[in-house]
């Protein structure tokens, strides 16, 4: 059988619009799947701007794409043209919120892409609650994953990244922001890693989930109301060598279970705590 993709293209000038407008520019999409009775995919990547998945009892893909001036940016001529007087006390009355937004289905999997490194765009999306995600952002914008049960990858650069009352397993990177994840239920099998370099991981786990830790922060703590098992062997040594000097390295993870132990969950900070909650314990 033949595969068929459905391409949706959506194209918005804000020049069409009022002055009074241009501030802000928001178009909605709806994407049907090849098989709504089975789960999906959805992968988006942004440079600019912000990622909110929620899933919901439906059946199709709904993207929302809000474009507009950067929050404070209001008053300022912030992209002048070379050569050319800026005052201070002038406004830009140039259209600044034009975007493009195309999405993708192929065999339930929806792509969806952007002109964001023009301008900022900021996309809430809802799929149906069954549905596996790799979403990704690099500036100016967080990552928010709501009520979604499937495998989810999220990557960001300079934002925090939100999982709320998620289902499956997830894999979390950022650079510069907090993780924040709580679990309604675990994928049984799955392993999982979380880390940052500037910020906290707090994650909270179902009361009798099983997993295995390995857990580090370099300038933070470690923290956990499981009665969890940690291993209380000695720290092992790497010892290598180079140009005939040697050298030993003392690795400083922190293993751990909770009800036993299952798949390997890794967490990882440079500047900021961890926290390994248990579920109903705020």
């Amino acid at each position: 059988m033949k595969n068929i993709v459905i391409t949706f293209l959506l194209v918005f000038l804000s020049g069409t619009l009022p002055l009074f407008a241009q501030t802000a520019a928001k178009e909605e999409l709806t994407v049907p799947l090849s098989d709504p009775n089975k789960p999906g995919t959805l992968e988006v990547g942004l440079v600019n701007g912000s990622i909110t998945v929620v899933g919901y009892s439906g059946k199709e893909v709904q993207i929302e794409a809000m474009s507009g001036a950067k929050a404070g940016s209001e008053g300022k001529m912030k992209d002048k043209p070379s050569g050319e007087a800026q005052s201070s006390g002038m406004r830009r009355i140039t259209p600044n919120t034009s975007f493009e937004l195309a999405a993708e289905e192929r065999n339930n999997t929806v792509k969806i892409t952007s002109n964001s490194i023009m301008h900022p765009v900021n996309l809430t999306i809802r799929v149906p609650q069954k549905f596996s995600l790799k979403v990704s952002t690099v500036n100016e914008g967080a990552i928010k994953v709501e009520n979604v049960n499937g495998e989810l990858e999220v990557k960001n650069i300079n934002g925090p990244i939100d999982l709320i009352n998620v289902s499956g397993s997830a894999v979390a990177n950022t650079i510069n922001g907090d993780i924040k994840v709580n679990f309604r239920e675990l994928n049984a099998t799955a392993p999982m890693a979380f880390s940052t370099l500037n910020g906290r991981i707090d994650v909270t786990f179902p009361t009798a989930a099983k997993a295995s830790f390995k857990m580090k922060s370099d300038r933070g703590d470690i923290f956990s109301d499981f009665d969890m098992d940690i291993d209380k062997s000695q720290p092992q040594a790497t010892r290598s060598s180079q140009s005939g000097m040697y050298r030993v390295t003392i690795e400083n993870w922190v293993y751990g279970k909770i009800n036993g132990g299952g798949p390997e969950i890794m967490m990882k900070s440079m500047q900021g705590n961890i926290y390994v909650r248990k579920a109903g314990s705020r």
